[in-house]
């Protein structure tokens, strides 16, 4: 029994023996190398460039107060169409007391002047019905009464725009009614009743009741880097993809080149603008953020080739023919004319026929998988 289990422990070491042998006998033979092959065929290339950018309309209008005061009505929401002329909110004056005081001592004296023209004047009336003045000096009279009667007339209009920032004589034009300036979308209405709110003047840009804009004429606003820009023209034809909306496209045509450059991450970049061709009916809101693809140039129906097929030396490009089937397949290095690549396939313009076939990079096999 003893000799028959030495006998089946050698034979399985024998085993073993010859099994790592022939392994090792495998893996030291030379693999077969095997590549691809192509046939260049006819088809259209373009090289297109994405840009990223966003949507916005082409005017956005801020609506600015004409006084100052404090909002106390806002009869408008974002998102409301407003025609040009309508009221979006409503100020209340907080008169300056330095010019409250000046208008009030204006309308005082304007009083004061104006009972002493009526007292001149029925003097001079007196006196030209008993006809002891000439008409010449009734009507110099009479004259002055009319002036001192506007000039109060006047100077308690400025009382009341000083305090009420409107007066009896412009009340359809009253300043504390905030009116959009443009027809539009309102975009967005930055204050709330009881803010405070003061005019625009030479140090002060004045406070933005509302933005508005017209939704019907929108752009894209992008980037471009500066080794693509001496491609594009004004026209050029663009495809436009919302990101929010991937099933949405349209076009837009290239109006804009920046002729200044911008640094952006270490690159110089060129802002671009592009007028969007919505659809009937289509809604876009303002600040989207988009893609825009656009063809910088174009060959049809040309002969091509996988670009991973190519070899380039210097200047030079060079593809790999195949000669022959099978144990006689050689490979015969071979010069070309390269064009337009869209980073997958590139153009042959001379050097190749439809007729070859061309060797690609090899192919990489796991040796698990053997």
């Amino acid at each position: 029994m003893k000799r028959y289990s030495k006998l089946i422990i050698a034979a399985i070491i024998a085993l073993i023996f010859i099994g790592t042998f022939v392994f090792l006998w495998q893996k030291s033979q030379p693999k077969e190398i095997v590549y691809n092959e192509f046939t260049p065929k006819t088809e259209d290339i373009q090289k297109t460039t994405i840009i990223t950018g966003k949507i916005e309309p082409r005017n956005e209008v801020n609506v600015k107060p004409q006084i100052s005061g404090i909002i106390t009505d806002l009869y408008k929401e974002p998102g409301d169409y407003v025609n040009a002329g309508d009221v979006i909110a409503k100020v209340k004056v907080i008169p300056d007391m330095g010019s409250l005081s000046s208008a009030e001592s204006r309308v005082r004296l304007a009083e004061i002047n104006l009972q002493q023209a009526q007292v001149d004047y029925n003097r001079e009336e007196n006196l030209h019905n008993q006809k002891l003045v000439s008409d010449d000096e009734f009507d110099k009279s009479r004259q002055a009464l009319r002036q001192a009667q506007e000039e109060k007339a006047a100077a308690i209009d400025a009382l009341q725009v000083v305090r009420d920032g409107v007066s009896q004589s412009n009340a359809k034009a009253s300043s504390t009614l905030i009116r959009s300036t443009i027809s539009g979308v309102i975009l967005d209405i930055p204050v709330k009743v009881g803010n405070s709110v003061i005019l625009s003047n030479t140090f002060n840009d004045g406070t933005t009741i509302a933005s508005v804009a017209n939704m019907n004429d929108l752009i894209f606003r992008g980037n471009i880097d500066e080794t693509e820009v001496g491609q594009l023209v004004n026209g050029m034809n663009m495809k436009i993809t919302i990101g929010a909306l991937q099933d949405l496209k349209f076009d837009a045509s290239l109006e804009y080149i920046s002729p200044k450059a911008v640094e952006s991450n270490g690159a110089n970049q060129f802002e671009i603008k592009a007028a969007v061709k919505l659809a009937e009916g289509g809604k876009i809101r303002s600040g989207y953020s988009a893609n825009a693809e656009i063809v910088l140039a174009a060959a049809s129906k040309v002969l091509s080739v996988p670009e991973s097929a190519i070899e380039f030396s210097g200047d030079s490009t060079f593809v790999y023919v195949i000669k022959g089937e099978g144990k006689n397949k050689t490979y015969e290095r071979t010069q070309v004319t390269t064009g337009l690549s869209d980073g997958v396939n590139i153009e042959i313009k001379k050097g190749l026929t439809a007729k070859d076939k061309v060797r690609g990079p090899e192919i990489i096999t796991d040796d698990n998988e053997k």
